[in-house]
């Protein structure tokens, strides 16, 4: 399979290792700067572009990719309100686009303990819930989209929350997410449920980029022949 990358920070570098282990070819890559690339032959002959960036030009990535008519798979987060546009996108004219908050393997399963976990929880209204997330200071958004994604499987199941808030809750109703930025740490994610008599605590702990380039990878080679928009219950429902 001949790959693009958009994007060719420490993520792009792990996903080009990993994708040449398992035996494709990287055609191009597209670092800040360097739009005139989406318009080459090398960019144009590729079979699908991965794209890690930055929320500011993920959306114009994914149109200049789709013009050139490759697939996309992408796991930049922090531009989600423009999500129905790129699924409107795939609807009415056949695109190709892979979306994951997180393509971890972990992770995933993390999301699905999560769920379960919060679906249990909801009897038992003496538990009060929050999360803390913790991520390398490059990362722009927060909280992270691997943290919203979690919080949103805990609304869906857990009645006495309504929304979601990043630091400060101000109402017994609010999902408190605590954002942290440290270091260069992969990425921590910890749920909490808390009462007067002790607490539960779920922690996914990245050690390394390793895992979320290799799920990016399988997706890529999971676009294959398929049409619409896609994610990673439809991969892991295929493994």
């Amino acid at each position: 399979m001949k790959i693009a990358l958009i994007g060719y920070g420490k993520m792009g570098h792990e996903i080009e290792r990993i994708a040449r282990e398992r035996g494709h070819e990287i055609v191009c890559a597209i670092e800040m700067g360097e739009e005139e690339k989406f318009r080459s032959p090398a960019f144009r002959n590729a079979d699908v572009a991965i794209e890690f960036t930055t929320p500011q030009s993920a959306l114009q990535n994914y149109k200049q990719a789709f013009a050139a008519g490759l697939p996309v798979v992408s796991g930049t987060t922090g531009w989600l309100e423009q999500l129905n546009e790129i699924k409107e996108e795939c609807a009415k004219n056949g695109k190709t686009f892979f979306y994951a908050s997180n393509f971890s393997l972990g992770v995933n399963i993390f999301f699905a303990l999560n769920r379960y976990l919060a679906k249990v929880m909801n009897r038992f209204p003496g538990y009060d819930v929050r999360m803390e997330e913790t991520h390398h200071i490059h990362k722009l958004d927060a909280p992270s989209g691997t943290a919203i994604t979690l919080a949103e499987g805990i609304l869906e199941q857990v009645e006495r929350k309504e929304k979601w808030v990043v630091n400060q809750a101000a109402s017994s109703h609010d999902l408190q997410i605590q954002a942290f930025r440290e270091g260069e740490v992969p990425g921590i994610h910890t749920v909490i449920y808390e009462s007067d008599s002790d607490s539960i605590r779920i922690t996914h702990d990245a050690k390394n980029r390793r895992g979320f380039a290799l799920g990016a990878v399988l997706a890529a080679e999971f676009t294959q022949g398929k049409k619409g928009f896609l994610g990673m219950k439809d991969l892991l429902g295929a493994l």
